[in-house]
């Protein structure tokens, strides 16, 4: 799959956080129109790869702590979901049933060259260059 749901609200919950406040997961939820029940296995994940930190408590939530002018969309994405892939035919050790015994299937190659050029896009600006560019529009 191209990119799940799972990585568009990781995403737009870095989106919310961005202002390096507290938030609380009902104010992210509200403000960027995801279940509360995904927004939390999201943050779980988040919080994991070091992007975001918890804050228990009556002032508690949720706070940005990932550098803004680092951190990728990409960074944000493999943080959600570990395989990033556009078709199951690209995950590693699977055996798909069209490639000959000397040579991928030509399909094959151009969805690895696809996937490459995808990556590269997300690997591409950070996260403050993205939301400078949104300001801007």
């Amino acid at each position: 799959m191209f990119l799940t749901k799972e990585c568009d609200y990781g995403i737009r919950v870095v989106r919310d956080l961005a202002d390096g406040k507290i938030t609380p997961v009902k104010n992210i939820c509200e403000n960027e129109h995801i279940p509360q029940p995904f927004a939390y296995k999201i943050l779980k994940k988040l919080e994991k790869a070091g992007i975001v930190k918890s804050h228990r408590g009556h002032a508690g939530g949720y706070q940005l702590v990932g550098d803004l002018d680092k951190l990728t969309l990409f960074d944000i994405v493999t943080s959600v979901d570990d395989q990033l892939l556009l078709n199951k035919c690209l995950m590693p050790g699977y055996e798909c049933p069209n490639n000959g015994k000397e040579e991928c299937c030509r399909v094959h190659e151009e969805l690895k060259r696809a996937q490459r050029i995808l990556i590269d896009a997300l690997r591409e600006n950070t996260v403050n260059e993205v939301l400078e560019k949104e300001k801007s529009k």
